[in-house]
């Protein structure tokens, strides 16, 4: 399974944004899945993660501003952003926990996807 990232680019403060990602491949099991990002200079950060039964989870800086959800059957997630701040300019990441059963027995991975850039400018 991979994870690929797109919906980023410039908005300006204030703005909205939709960001998507989109898991391909076979042979695994998707549970949990999250956004993060990381901004120049600082430690990568959580901004929101979601389960299979759609009970969501944010960071308190995004709270109210901030959606979460997710496409089960198409393998996807999305991450509704608005009222955009310049502190929010980063590098946004998918992240998903993948459970992998086979005949030796169970296995959890941790997927990241390649990221998606969000500038935030006034």
């Amino acid at each position: 399974v991979a994870l690929l990232e797109s919906g980023g680019g410039s908005v300006q403060v204030g703005g909205s944004l939709r960001l998507s990602c989109v898991a391909s491949g076979r042979g695994g099991s998707i549970n949990d899945m999250a956004w993060y990002r990381h901004a120049p200079g600082k430690e990568r950060e959580f901004v929101a993660s979601i389960t299979t039964a759609g009970f969501a989870n944010y960071a308190k800086s995004v709270q109210g501003r901030v959606t979460i959800s997710r496409d089960n059957v198409a393998k996807k997630l999305y991450l509704q952003m608005s009222r955009l701040k310049p502190e929010e300019t980063a590098v946004y990441y998918c992240n998903a926990k993948i459970q992998v059963v086979t005949i030796e027995g169970t296995n959890y991975l941790e997927l990241w996807g390649q990221g998606t850039l969000v500038t935030v400018s006034t």
